[in-house]
């Protein structure tokens, strides 16, 4: 158990890892996705993770986004209103980096859940 005190240091840590991580991951593709799909928009954020991959939407508008890895892997497509949250798989211990985040077909699109950020 960890106790109180340690926890929002912990955090703390955490989002600083999360932060130097996305400034040396590779951006979202500018051109169209393997199946013809185009980047998902500026205003969604990606901060990959060893565990999970995080994608924030900051848009005014619903996003249906999916993320790239260097594998190939397909992840389903994911359906964010906006400010929600999803995670995805993590790079693991394959070091299976997130090459992308891109729109996909809103037809195989899976609610994003309740997850909301605030502030």
């Amino acid at each position: 158990m960890i106790p109180r005190s340690s926890l929002p240091r912990r955090v703390a840590g955490a989002a600083a890892t999360a932060l130097v991580l996305t400034a040396f991951a590779p951006g979202p593709r500018a051109e169209a996705g393997p199946r013809g799909d185009t980047a998902a928009p500026a205003c969604v954020h990606t901060y990959p993770g060893w565990r999970y991959t995080t994608v924030v939407n900051d848009c005014d508008t619903v996003v249906h986004v999916t993320v790239d890895y260097a594998d190939g892997r397909s992840v389903p497509c994911r359906t964010l209103a906006p400010h929600d949250i999803a995670t995805f798989p993590g790079y693991g211990p394959e070091l299976d980096h997130v090459t992308g985040t891109r729109e996909c077909v809103p037809g195989t699109a899976r609610a994003a859940g309740p997850a909301r950020l605030t502030g």
